[in-house]
């Protein structure tokens, strides 16, 4: 449904952010960005949002432009639901003003809106006449995400973009609000874009989806996310998930599978692989010739990696 080619952003004095990012979305299903912090996998959602420009590249639904109201049917779901809120407003009147618009576009009333302030703070799992009149900060954390989810469910959109959206959550929360956004694909056939840096929630919530691996603004993996997490290709990819913390009776992470924390120049395009300076694996030839984004090696999913067969990096399992 939702296609994305070659989508380039650059900003301030020549950072670039994105460098030709494609991806697909499907009509009801659910895709994931993972990628360390700074990697351009926010500035893709917001640009998906319409809350962001993007320099180059072509951003389709159903094969045609998005542009003006369209971006309407996709929502951002903020990361930080203490800041997502006016704290001056009521939760009846951040739920009342979209559905009031809509109700004046299709000449419907005010027995409407009342019915669907409540049909929506039901379905994201509040009890109405709890929520209704408080306060944002009358709210604990999880219960004001889940306004920020009915909020978006109000112009019924087709996407949701969640940035990161139980990252500032009590750990205890977190769950009821990625089975939340589970539960919404399946009973309104809402599409949802996950952004993360956490590589289980990516795997609960697009668990039957795909899984990108994003780095420096350019895709380096990407395929099932079953299959990414259970045999990745790209180091990079293998980086991430060694970080992941070991429990006992797993394999421990060896030195060999740290990433080196050098300062890198976003402003410059290397000639050859972007992750080649960190890269522990890398070869002369990687540095002097770009990867294509492709199925080398006969593996499973797309990556870009010109040396997939030398998978030095055993990532560590996921239970």
């Amino acid at each position: 449904m939702i296609e994305g080619r070659g989508i380039t952003k650059t900003f301030g004095k020549g950072v670039k952010a994105l460098r030709g990012v494609d991806f697909a979305i499907p009509r009801g299903g659910a895709v994931s960005f993972i990628g360390e912090s700074g990697c351009g996998k926010t500035t893709l959602g917001r640009i998906l949002a319409g809350l962001e420009t993007f320099d180059g590249g072509q951003l389709l639904r159903d094969g045609e432009p998005i542009k003006g109201n369209a971006f309407r049917r996709i929502q951002l779901i903020h990361q930080d639901p203490y800041s997502a809120l006016n704290p001056t407003r009521t939760i009846e009147s951040t739920l009342r003003d979209p559905l009031r618009l809509r109700a004046g576009q299709t000449g419907r009333g005010e027995r409407w809106i009342n019915e669907k302030v409540d049909e929506l703070l039901s379905l994201v799992g509040l009890e109405p006449a709890y929520v209704l009149e408080r306060y944002p900060h009358q709210l604990s954390g999880g219960m004001r995400q889940r306004v920020v989810i009915a909020r978006a469910l109000t112009v019924e959109p087709e996407v949701l973009v969640a940035d990161e959206a139980v990252s500032m959550i009590d750990v205890s929360l977190r769950l009821g609000i990625l089975g939340l956004l589970r539960s919404l694909r399946e009973t309104l056939g809402v599409s949802v874009l996950f952004i993360t840096h956490d590589v289980a929630t990516a795997r609960y919530v697009g668990a039957d989806g795909e899984l990108y691996v994003i780095y420096r603004g350019t895709v380096v993996e990407r395929g099932p996310v079953e299959t990414v997490l259970s045999d990745p290709v790209h180091p990079y990819t293998q980086c991430l998930l060694s970080a992941i913390p070991v429990l006992h009776g797993l394999e421990k992470p060896g030195p060999d599978r740290l990433v080196p924390n050098e300062p890198l120049d976003e402003r410059t395009d290397p000639p050859g692989c972007l992750f080649a300076p960190r890269c522990p694996f890398a070869t002369p030839v990687c540095v002097e010739r770009p990867p294509p984004l492709g199925r080398l090696g006969h593996t499973p999913q797309d990556h870009a990696c010109l040396f997939p067969a030398s998978r030095h990096v055993v990532a560590v399992p996921l239970r």
